[in-house]
């Protein structure tokens, strides 16, 4: 373990020393590639040097306690040394999950998709209530919320709604939400005052550079249609709406958010770019993901993740059988509480055995 701190601390100082060289700072993709590596290793580094530090002062307790000290001075070394302990098993535990190996796409901006699944209007009206909780999420940490695009309803909900989270770091946290999303709630429609049940489906993807997927122009059919609102009324007169078909996978997306034909196609072009660079990585990772099953579930789409119940005030996230009862907080955007528990349980679970690690 000591070794590959080691390891990892001589890079940070050869990039640091990169860095400052003209030659480096005159190429911009080399600056840029090795200011990215800087960034991701300042963390481990700066934990390591912390834990190198508390080992001093553990030695150097132990040293002074082996000196002809009088009662109460023999008492506070005994106390600082077991604060010293106490530190060093903490910093231990942090430096173990900063090795573990990271999703690469962590640090991405999202595109999500909400859909309305079973239970007709009301699904579509709950879909409308986790798109204001994503964006109010959003809002908390001040990322950036922009819509791809949007079928809604008569009543407010939703039948689909695309947008893009852009923050470095939105992936890491977002995408436990992915799979099934069931509410139990009265619906307002609803003369005799029973429960209904209905779904609604999220997405989280992982927004990629055009560097990251290449796309054959040869492979896209494009369409263009006139952009519709609510109940089906034409919003615009110019065929501004772009549809998209990726003729090999036969993906498709389309984009009428905006008047624009151009900005419409080129937000469209983000989904499809992501809707394929996840197609290949669920390939690549489908083997791996038979012989492992995650402790916080396959974040597959059809898998029911969590139960929203309005009557109780309960929110359950049945990955990891977490019950709050504080449903307006979260659906006010208050996620929090949910994703930590979630990638805590994730960290534990890439662990395993990693205690038994040799630290001396």
């Amino acid at each position: 373990m000591f070794d590959r701190l080691e390891v990892i601390e001589n890079r940070y100082e050869e990039i640091s020393l990169k860095l400052s060289d003209p030659s480096v700072i005159a190429n911009q993709d080399e600056y840029k590639k090795l200011m990215k590596e800087y960034s991701d290793l300042e963390e481990i580094v700066e934990k390591y040097r912390e834990y190198k530090k508390v080992i001093k002062d553990i030695d150097d307790t132990k040293k002074l306690r082996e000196e002809k000290l009088d009662k109460e001075m023999h008492e506070m070394v005994e106390a600082e040394l077991a604060e010293s302990e106490e530190k060093r098993k903490q910093i231990e535990k942090e430096l173990k999950i900063l090795l573990l190996p990271k999703d690469p796409n962590d640090d991405k901006s999202v595109i999500v998709e909400i859909r309305a699944g079973a239970g007709g209007e009301e699904a579509a009206l709950f879909a409308g209530v986790l798109f204001r909780a994503y964006t109010k999420y959003a809002e908390s940490k001040r990322w950036k919320v922009e819509m791809l695009d949007s079928n809604p309803t008569e009543l407010g909900g939703f039948k689909e709604v695309i947008f893009t989270i852009e923050a470095k770091g939105a992936y890491s946290r977002l995408k436990f939400e992915s799979g099934v999303h069931r509410v139990q709630r009265v619906p307002t429609t609803e003369a005799s005052g029973r429960i209904h049940t209905s779904t609604v489906t999220v997405a989280v993807l992982p927004e990629v550079d055009e560097v990251d997927v290449e796309i054959n122009p040869s492979d896209l059919q494009i369409d263009t249609f006139r952009a519709s609102g609510a109940g089906g009324q034409h919003i615009n007169k110019t065929e501004s709406a772009i549809r998209i078909t990726h003729i090999p996978t036969g993906l498709v997306v389309t984009c009428q958010d905006e008047r624009s034909q151009h900005k419409n196609r080129e937000k469209a072009m983000r989904v499809l770019r992501s809707k394929l660079y996840n197609m290949a990585q669920e390939q690549q990772n489908s083997e791996l993901a038979q012989a492992r099953k995650s402790q916080v579930g396959t974040g597959d789409r059809s898998e029911r993740i969590r139960t929203y119940n309005y009557p109780q005030g309960r929110v359950t996230d049945h990955r990891i059988g977490l019950t709050l009862y504080k449903i307006d907080e979260i659906l006010d955007g208050d996620f929090d509480e949910i994703i930590d528990a979630l990638i805590t349980t994730e960290q534990t679970g890439k662990l395993g055995n990693g205690d038994d690690e040799d630290w001396n």
